[in-house]
């Protein structure tokens, strides 16, 4: 995403024409998201093939659009700003369901067994793994974790966390969605980060390392 596309004004463009009426609104204000937490669903699953398997990220998206859509609904959007923080909420609540859903002794990542395939032929199988010794548990707890903190921020430092990391703003856009200086989103971007500190994910959210 380039600092030379405005989002917020594309967004606010759709709200527009959503509280005018128009259905097919929704919609488009959901795509706006779409890459974005297709992208953040792979970074959780890409280690978690038994996972994988069956949460498949079309499947991640469509609960998560059934969330936003709901959302709307009970919602009257009054800006990009306001778009962005809703946005960010189903998403981070979808990704701690999905994570909630298989980790742990009981969850369906670590009961399944999964089926190999012999390299050299692909259509006899090489045997079972159980899924607990492929996929660590602790991993997405700690996916867990990290999005239910994320969630506890200060309102503020939230605000910038969701928009650089969840919508993958720039710290431009973002200052131009909260009608701020980019030193500020700095300041709490800076602050967020340390907050987190002890549940950060190796690079997942270093994307923007180089900014501050």
């Amino acid at each position: 995403m380039t600092d030379h596309h405005d989002p917020g004004q594309t967004i606010d463009a759709c709200i527009n024409r959503l509280n005018e009426g128009d259905p097919t609104a929704a919609s488009e204000l959901l795509n706006i998201t779409c890459e974005r937490l297709t992208r953040l669903t792979r970074s959780m699953l890409k280690n978690f093939p038994n996972v994988a398997r069956w949460e498949q990220t079309d499947d991640v998206f469509q609960n998560a659009s059934l969330r936003f859509f709901q959302a709307l609904r009970e919602t009257q959007l009054t800006d990009a700003r306001h778009y962005f923080r809703l946005a960010a909420l189903q998403i981070r609540r979808e990704l701690v369901d999905m994570a909630r859903r298989y980790q742990g002794p009981q969850g369906m990542g670590a009961n399944h067994q999964t089926q190999f395939v012999d390299q050299q032929d692909n259509e006899r199988p090489q045997g079972y793994e159980h899924a607990e010794v492929t996929n660590d548990p602790g991993h997405l707890a700690e996916w867990q974790e990290f999005h239910s903190r994320v969630d506890q921020l200060p309102t503020e430092e939230k605000e910038v966390f969701d928009l650089l990391w969840y919508h993958d703003l720039s710290q431009e856009q973002a200052a131009h969605v909260l009608d701020t200086s980019v030193r500020t989103i700095r300041r709490r971007w800076r602050s967020a980060r340390l907050m987190l500190h002890d549940v950060l994910l190796g690079t997942a959210v270093d994307n923007h390392e180089e900014d501050v």
